[in-house]
């Protein structure tokens, strides 16, 4: 920077800023700036002309003006002549100025766009990088427009200086971020990433940073970035502190740097060149080693520092998911940190190791930990640390420790700080579900946790119990028994009275033969909390009453006498007034067959996921939710934990069609909802009689008949829920990363310049759900979009999330095509996608030993029943890749049963609605000749054959 001269001190700013500060009041103040602002408007209006210096000065006042909180409304021009001239002190006011108080729709933009086109232009580094620094403080869409085609040049231009180089990047960084659709992608993406070479480490940190986030939108323009990066980042680890002085902070070489590269690292999955993945390993472990080495500094900075890198080491190591050396040293080395004296690094390692809780490599190693974990529950001082101790508590569950840890978050429970009962209430009844072998313990823990927390259980909590009871009959006495005992207590919280008039309205039988549960007790004990309750809990109790007539005769003459008072009859509620009618009315008319019909049991509920997850999901907040780029990241097509669960009411608006006919059912995901517990119990109805379930909730069956057949009732109802008036134009069905999700379940499927669609999905047996996530890329709304489950506007940047559960009746051959329609920028977009739902998806993995493996393969011997296809191989032959796409494509992959231990043998059932098909297949390699031989034995030969054509494919 040049030196400042003699007179640049402006004595007069120094004398305005003192008397300023000496003013004794508020008003002292006002009237010392007006005298000042009315000096320098007569100063700009006179007739003689003002030097540089003096404009500079009374530029410089107005400013500190503007900031004291006065408004300014002239000095503007005054401030874009200082840009035309050759001093840095006063071109440096004019751009400090201008990015302070110049509006983007102000008349002078032109004119400070020429000036700092003419800096930019320039030969002078400092000139250029005083007008990089504007553009990046004001980062307006305007600056973008204009200097977004330039600023790249000027990055990547040979003859330019290092520190504009450092600031070109930063300035192209920054209009990126705030204008990213109108930064272009031309031949500079290229040679930008060169830049990680250059010997200034200046550069090379701007243009890490500028790398990282291109390579979030653009991967694959950016892949060469993770050689380059390894090289350097090995460079720096290897290096003594010495050897980069100017970029060594208390002893750590270059930590900003360090991290820099490792972010961007996480932008890709693990190196495939082997050196190459080598020589990040090493480097990997190097930090890891460091981390163990004593520090060479007692200054907080040092340790800091050290610890950024080694939390981003941590952070590739746990991204990348595939060494488990390094998994093990890396939670071993959280296990240190937990024990720390200082708070934000134990913070940091609960946090880190809840993510490594969730490998299959470092799983074991993080529940070594479980007791300095409860301990940090039961002790830490900081309610974020003892609530990412729950949450690491939550991702260490298993079926070992299941017992254990919803112990110990029970009984942390009752002194929880009041913002996190609720997520320890959902994350307790999930794990009592998810891990229960024996549900008396569920049905414990649950009535335990609304004796606790009641107040905290949420509907879905208690809804779910009620689901579980009534589909297991071995648990319906023992709740019956429990919900009974509780209610015995004085205080009973509302949800534990809704829970036990349930229960003991349908089961409450199965305890009567007992003199102390007797059906006249039952209904005292519940009548007894009666008055207590709210409306919604009254409405379910009245309910349990008329069933406690058709299950006890005996009591039918005292419940009535209640039906009959003049507080339910004459009550000021209708809903209550009316109950109440009707009961009493059902129970004097209907005969006892009549009666047992219209009250007998309620059916067991249909089996899908629980409500409770979806409501733990949502509890977490949009930040916690997956975006399209942890979507692309997830290089090993595992689920991941936090994933975004808002509940979707509405399947996609555009059509999903499919061949064949009665293929697979879409049911837009709807929790069951008790509406104060049904009058009528009807029976079970088949899943493919969608007007049958019309009164719980819409079933949307897609078969070519109701897409095609415009007189069928199913048509005119797809007509009248998915489709516009006006029938859109068809767009070309797009199968372009269709057979990548062969044999993986998440990804992007979709992508253009204006949008993402990047997918999770996840099956059981004949069910599935897919989470698709709808990407907006441009910084402009999409219009009327058909297909978003929240919202038909997606802003600009924004991300919605749409969930599909999918049930397949019988075996298929074509996938669903999802259609999107949405307005961009006045005119129509259509986009159909087909969806990667294939027959292999039901796959249930089935584990054989060789004798029963050939005596089933030779039961499947038919002509009909065996395909086999011989085809060449399209990737090379690596017997860790293709084990890796068996179990993927869904069987499991029997070891030691092929006499060849080089070929592959699998074996797995597909699961419909309507039948289990059973599938054997075999896959011999030949690596001299390049080809395979596939053949796979079904007891259907349409399987067999879709099976074939779909894994050769992978091949």
């Amino acid at each position: 920077m040049p030196a400042v001269s003699k007179g640049d001190g402006m004595r007069g700013l120094a004398v305005f800023i003192s008397d300023i500060r000496n003013c004794k009041s508020k008003e002292a103040e006002v009237k010392r700036i007006n005298k000042e602002l009315a000096n320098i408007r007569s100063k700009f209006k006179g007739d003689k002309a003002l030097d540089g210096y003096s404009k500079k000065k009374y530029v410089c006042k107005l400013l500190f003006i503007f900031l004291l909180g006065h408004d300014i409304d002239f000095g503007h021009m005054e401030a874009v002549n200082l840009l035309s001239s050759n001093k840095y002190t006063e071109k440096q006011i004019g751009y400090l100025f201008i990015s302070v108080l110049v509006n983007s729709n102000s008349d002078l933009i032109r004119l400070i766009n020429n000036g700092i086109k003419n800096d930019l232009s320039s030969r002078n580094p400092t000139f250029m990088n005083l007008a990089l620094h504007c553009i990046a403080n004001v980062g307006s869409r305007e600056m973008a427009e204009t200097f977004a085609a330039e600023v790249p040049g000027v990055l990547v231009a040979g003859e330019t200086m290092d520190s504009v180089k450092q600031s070109a990047a930063l300035c192209l960084l920054r209009l990126y971020r705030t204008s990213p659709d109108l930064v272009p992608m031309g031949e500079w993406a290229a040679r930008v990433v060169h830049l990680l070479n250059d010997q200034h480490l200046g550069v090379v940190t701007a243009a890490a940073s500028l790398i990282t986030s291109l390579a979030q939108k653009s991967p694959e323009e950016f892949r060469t970035s993770v050689s380059l990066a390894v090289a350097r980042l090995s460079r720096i680890v290897t290096s003594a502190s010495i050897d980069l002085q100017d970029y060594t902070y208390y002893f750590v070489a270059a930590p900003w740097l360090s991290v820099k590269l490792l972010r961007l690292l996480q932008c890709y999955p693990p190196p495939e060149d082997a050196a190459l993945r080598s020589r990040l390993t090493e480097c990997l472990e190097t930090i890891l080693n460091k981390a163990q080495e004593p520090p060479k500094s007692k200054k907080v900075q040092h340790s800091n520092a050290k610890n950024a890198v080694l939390f981003e080491a941590i952070s590739l190591i746990i991204h990348h998911d595939s060494e488990p050396t390094l998994l093990v040293r890396a939670c071993n080395q959280l296990g240190q940190f937990l024990l720390h004296r200082e708070t934000n690094l134990r913070y940091l390692a609960l946090e880190s190791m809840c993510t490594l809780a969730s490998s299959e490599f470092s799983h074991e190693t993080v529940k070594t930990h479980i007791e300095t974990v409860i301990n940090a529950l039961k002790t830490e001082r900081d309610v974020s640390v003892r609530q990412r101790a729950v949450d690491l508590l939550y991702a260490m569950c298993d079926r070992s420790n299941a017992k254990q840890i919803v112990a110990e978050m029970l009984s942390y429970l009752e002194t929880a700080d009041y913002s996190i009962r609720e997520e320890i209430v959902l994350k307790v009844a999930i794990l009592a579900e998810k891990y229960a072998v024996d549900y008396t313990w569920y049905v414990d823990t649950i009535l335990n946790l609304i004796r606790i927390a009641g107040d905290y259980v949420s509907e879905e909590v208690w809804y779910r119990v009620i689901q579980i009871v009534i589909n297991r009959d071995d648990v319906q006495g023992y709740a019956a028994k429990t919900v009974f005992e509780a209610l015995q207590a004085p205080a009973c919280h509302e949800n534990l009275v809704k829970v036990g008039g349930y229960i003991l309205g349908e089961f409450g039988n199965l305890i009567a033969g007992d003199s102390r549960s007797s059906p006249l007790v039952q209904f005292n004990l519940l009548h007894s909390k009666f008055h207590l309750c709210s409306v919604p809990t009254r409405a379910l109790l009245l309910s349990a009453y008329i069933k406690f007539i058709n299950l006890f005769p005996e009591v039918k003459t005292t419940i009535q006498g209640v039906l009959r008072s003049d507080s339910q009859l004459r009550n000021a509620d209708v809903e209550l007034q009316q109950r109440a009618v009707e009961y009493l009315r059902l129970s004097c008319i209907a005969s006892t067959d009549i009666l047992a019909t219209v009250l007998e049991e309620m059916p067991p509920f249909p089996e899908r996921e629980s409500s409770i997850l979806a409501k733990l999901k949502k509890k977490k907040g949009p930040g916690n939710l997956p975006g399209i780029d942890d979507v692309r990241r997830n290089v090993n097509g595992s689920a991941e934990h936090g994933q975004n669960a808002e509940e979707a009411k509405k399947v996609a608006k555009g059509p999903i069609t499919q061949s064949r006919s009665a293929l697979f059912v879409l049911i837009p995901t709807l929790d069951f909802i008790f509406n104060c517990w049904p009058l009528l119990a009807f029976p079970p109805v088949p899943l493919n009689q969608a007007s049958a379930f019309a009164p719980l909730f819409p079933v949307f069956i897609f078969t070519p008949d109701s897409l095609n057949s415009s007189s069928s009732p199913g048509a005119n109802l797809l007509v009248d829920v998915f489709s516009d008036n006006s029938a859109p134009p068809t767009a070309e069905v797009s199968e372009e990363n269709f057979h990548r999700f062969v044999c993986k379940n998440n990804g992007v499927i979709f992508e253009n310049q204006l949008l993402q669609l990047g997918l999770k999905s996840e099956y059981r047996q004949n069910l599935g759900r897919i989470y698709i996530f709808y990407g907006n890329k441009t910084s402009t709304q999409f219009l009327s979009f058909s297909s978003a489950a929240v919202d038909p506007v997606i802003e600009g940047g924004a991300q919605v999330q749409q969930i599909l559960n999918i049930e397949c009746v019988s075996d298929f051959t074509e996938a669903p095509v999802l259609n999107i329609q949405f307005r961009y920028g006045g005119a129509l977009q259509n986009i159909a996608v087909k969806l990667p739902v294939m027959l292999n998806k039901f796959f249930q993995p089935t584990e054989m030993a060789s004798e029963d493996f050939f005596q089933r393969w030779k039961q499947l011997g038919a002509p009909q029943q065996e395909v086999q296809k011989i085809f060449k191989a399209k990737h090379p032959m690596d017997t860790e890749v293709t084990k890796a796409k068996i179990l993927g494509f869904g069987v499991a992959l029997l070891d030691r049963v092929d006499p060849n231990p080089a070929n592959f043998v699998g074996a797995g059932v597909i699961h419909t609605k309507n039948v289990q098909v059973g599938c054997l297949l075999r896959l011999e390699p030949n690596t001299q000749a390049q080809m395979y031989r596939l053949t796979l034995r079904t007891s259907r030969d349409s399987v067999s054959q879709r099976l074939c054509d779909l894994l050769s494919e992978q091949f």
